[in-house]
């Protein structure tokens, strides 16, 4: 039983559509396979007795309807009378009500209404496989470097164009710094890839952190080739990072591999960043010569860690505090988010005056409430430093504290403690205001007792002076 055949002129049409889509004819036969379907079920209501054979090397469409054979018809669409089924397979021999019919269906039924819905088919199909394709290929490539071409710049936005797919660089994923006019080519890292109802939501980032890996990777072989581990990197995008570099080969400098030769590789990483400053780090298994390289350029006169708590006190000639926080504290932020340990930046002079400070017995200062004194000392705190290691639910328990006896002993050390830094001020004539935090205020790893600070107070070796 032979089918009717589609106009082969028809299918090419289809076909060429397809091709400029970059759709494959694989895809293609089953397109236009649903197309039919479609046709079908906005003409009649249902298609579910209806099947749609494509043959696309042959430029062929059979559509058949499967159908009872009945005496009297009361649905079209299901049924056919012993008459018609013979009028339309005359070669049939026998038939009689209760055999199933396959009716081959003559597209022209369809009418020119069939052209105008198949073309709106055809193309919502093409757009969800072309969304489909890019959402399967750009989710493959997460984490890989892409350029691309400014198409539209909105407020929070850029959208890019590569191909067929449209990328999006918004706001906190560009670097602040940069100016970005339409038809300019971007670099930029595949950060997320989802699938919306309006296609593929691909977001890429100049900003984020990998950025920074992925150039370095293109610009240092050794990297690529695993001889060389970036362990650890930090940013403040457009101004300045901090990457720890480690060599898995004792004969290659990791330092100056990344560097090139007479700046050369780094030089064109800082342009892609706009000139963002990056600081390249030496690995080392000592944390206090990690953390002195961290600190680059300033360098630490002495480091009191906590490993346990990874805290770290790090003492500075008074001069060099400055370099050491950086503007804006950007500096020390970054050394801290590098090696994730919370380093806090003191001059020589300050951390002297704060371990005195700190050591003062409670009784010893002046206008201390004198009766909790006893009770505290009963529970193991004696100085300025014990007390602010504890929180101040564990305070309120101890004999003799209330809320308002702790609030006269928080007075009494903030007086104490700026009386003595307005002493010990010589060309300062507006000392700045010290707050005495409260208790609770203080997170764990800052509550380093002095006599711990003392166990863990390590000298600069000769490793750590010599970071360039």
């Amino acid at each position: 039983m032979g089918g009717i055949l589609i106009n082969r002129d028809l299918i090419e049409i289809f076909s060429d559509l397809a091709r400029d889509k970059n759709v494959e004819r694989s895809e293609l036969g089953t397109i236009l396979e649903q197309l039919f379907l479609y046709i079908i079920e906005r003409t009649h209501g249902d298609a579910s007795n209806y099947s749609v054979i494509v043959n696309i090397d042959k430029g062929e469409i059979e559509i058949y309807a499967e159908k009872t054979v009945v005496k009297v018809v009361e649905d079209p669409l299901n049924q056919i009378t012993v008459e018609d089924a013979l009028l339309k397979e005359p070669d049939l021999e026998e038939i009689s009500a209760g055999d199933p019919f396959v009716e081959v269906i003559d597209p022209r039924v369809f009418g020119r209404r069939m052209i105008a819905h198949a073309k709106q088919f055809f193309s919502q199909r093409i757009q969800d496989i072309e969304r489909q394709y890019i959402y399967e290929d750009y989710a493959n490539r997460i984490g890989e470097i892409v350029i691309g071409e400014i198409r539209q710049i909105q407020r929070d936005n850029l959208f890019l164009n590569i191909g067929f797919a449209e990328l999006r660089l918004p706001k906190k994923e560009q670097i602040p710094s940069e100016n970005y006019r339409r038809k300019d080519t971007v670099r930029a890292v595949i950060k997320s890839v989802e699938n919306t109802s309006k296609g593929p939501d691909i977001v890429v980032s100049r900003s984020d952190n990998h950025f920074l890996y992925k150039l370095f990777e293109m610009e240092v072989p050794e990297i690529e080739d695993g001889l060389i581990e970036i362990q650890s990197i930090s940013r403040y995008p457009g101004v300045r990072s901090k990457i720890i570099v480690y060599s898995h080969d004792r004969r290659i400098d990791a330092v100056g591999a990344c560097v090139g030769m007479r700046g050369s590789r780094i030089q064109g990483i800082v342009r892609e960043l706009n000139n963002e400053k990056v600081d390249i780090v030496n690995y080392s298994e000592k944390t206090e010569v990690l953390i002195s390289r961290a600190l680059s350029p300033a360098k630490p006169m002495n480091l009191y860690i906590d490993d346990e708590r990874k805290y770290c006190e790090a003492i500075f000639k008074d001069d060099e505090l400055d370099l050491a926080i950086g503007r804006g504290g950007m500096n020390i932020k970054l050394a801290s988010q590098l090696i994730d340990y919370r380093i806090d930046a003191f001059g020589e002079k300050e951390y002297e005056q704060r371990k005195i400070e700190q050591n003062t017995l409670l009784i010893e200062i002046p206008k201390f409430p004198k009766r909790p004194v006893k009770s505290l000392q009963e529970v193991g705190v004696n100085t300025i430093s014990e007390f602010q290691a504890k929180d101040e639910d564990t305070l309120l328990e101890v004999k003799g504290i209330t809320e308002k006896v702790l609030e006269k002993i928080y007075d009494s050390i903030q007086n104490f403690i700026e009386k003595n830094r307005s002493d010990d001020e010589v060309d300062d004539d507006n000392p700045d205001d010290i707050e005495v935090p409260k208790p609770e205020a203080i997170e764990d790893n800052s509550a380093i007792k002095p006599h711990e600070k003392e166990k863990t107070l390590i000298p600069q070796s000769k490793d750590s002076e010599n970071i360039s």
